[in-house]
């Protein structure tokens, strides 16, 4: 191959990332925005969750313990729904770390890669 022809071809694929620049730069802006978009809407969604199912929580446990007030399963029931609690932040913990995390930018990513296998693909 002469040196003409290489320089060519390396011309073509500077060319060609040059133009691909732009693009990925568009598309890097789309896809923070989308994730910033889907973050906030996710995180609203989980604070009010949140906040309401721990409003419910308390107000089902303060039920459950005053029903035993004056009984003598009391302390029973009140050790109970201590018990109850630590069970369920636990498995909260346990479902938390089992999770897969979320995959941001995965598509400028596989633009990227796909780029990156078509420039291999024409320099061989």
């Amino acid at each position: 191959m002469s040196i003409h022809a290489k320089v060519t071809r390396w011309r073509n694929v500077g060319r060609f990332c040059v133009e691909r620049v732009t693009d990925y730069s568009e598309l890097f802006s789309l896809e923070v925005e989308e994730t910033r978009k889907r973050l906030v809407r996710e995180l609203s969604a989980l604070v009010a969750l949140a906040v309401a199912g721990l409003f419910t929580l308390s107000f089902i446990c303060i039920a459950i313990i005053a029903t035993a007030w004056q009984t003598p399963y009391f302390l029973g029931v009140v050790w109970g729904v201590a018990a109850a609690w630590l069970l369920v932040c636990i498995v909260s913990l346990l479902v938390l770390r089992a999770q897969k995390p979320a995959q941001s930018l995965h598509v400028l990513k596989a633009e990227i890669h796909s780029d990156l296998d078509a420039l291999r693909e024409s320099l061989k």
